[in-house]
Formats: C-alpha cells, sequence, structure tokens
C-alpha cells in the first residue's frame, strides 16, 4: 500500500495544514496514483491557477514485484517553472525533470514542488507499507 498527503501551501499560509488531502493505492502491479492540476486524472489536485503544477505533475507507479516509483512527467514546456525535492531516509535530493526514482520500500518520505516565480509550494508525504 502506498499512502499519499498533500499540502498546497502559499507565503500567507506557511505551517498550515488545513486542506490536506490523502490518497492511497494497494501495492498491486501497475497501480498508479497522480498529482497535478488535472482533477480528471489525479488523485490528489492542485488550484487549478497554480500553473507551476502541470495538468499530470508527478506519477507513481507500482512495478511488477509491489516496489514503487515516482516520475516527474514533462510537461508542455521544455523547461519548468518549478523545482521537485525529494527527501527520504534522511537524506534530500533533487527530482530531475523528467526523471524517476524507486521509493523506499517501507519507508516514507516528502515530495516538494517549488514554484520558482512565487513562495509557494505543493508537499506530497509519501508512506510505503511493506
Amino acid at each position: 500500500m502506498l499512502e499519499l498527503t498533500m499540502a498546497a501551501v502559499s507565503a500567507a499560509e506557511a505551517g498550515a495544514t488545513a486542506g490536506m488531502l490523502m490518497a492511497d493505492a494497494p501495492s498491486d502491479p501497475g497501480a498508479v496514483l497522480r498529482v497535478g492540476r488535472d482533477k480528471s486524472v489525479c488523485r490528489l489536485s492542485t488550484p487549478d491557477d497554480w500553473l507551476f503544477v502541470s495538468r499530470v505533475h508527478l506519477e507513481f507507479l507500482c512495478g511488477p514485484d509491489g516496489s514503487w516509483q515516482v516520475t516527474w512527467l514533462r510537461g508542455s514546456q521544455p523547461d519548468p517553472s518549478s523545482e521537485v525535492r525529494l527527501t527520504a531516509g534522511g537524506h534530500a535530493q533533487p527530482l530531475g525533470y523528467g526523471g524517476t526514482v524507486p521509493l523506499p520500500r517501507g519507508g516514507s518520505g516528502e515530495l516538494v514542488i517549488v514554484d520558482r516565480t512565487a513562495p509557494r509550494s505543493v508537499n506530497v508525504g509519501f508512506y510505503h507499507e511493506a
């Protein structure tokens, strides 16, 4: 099972957890959870006017062995207007545009989508139940 929590935070709301959204999916091969602005395909969606987040920004995919990975999907622009950072196991790393990284089995962490033009972010916490 992969559990996600998401909070959209602007400078005025820093530290607030109101509006936190949650989603989960069993660790079945091919299971998918998506984060982005498009409510029709994303289980966790951000405000429509937060254009630094793509229609489908992050995709969590369960592999054939029950392990999960996350991909920052390329959007319609050649250069993104955001940055994505992954923190897991006490270590932080940037996630490259179009990049994919495995999530730790039985672990937890956070992905932060940061707007390059304004003080706002989307914080997506994850917990991969082993």
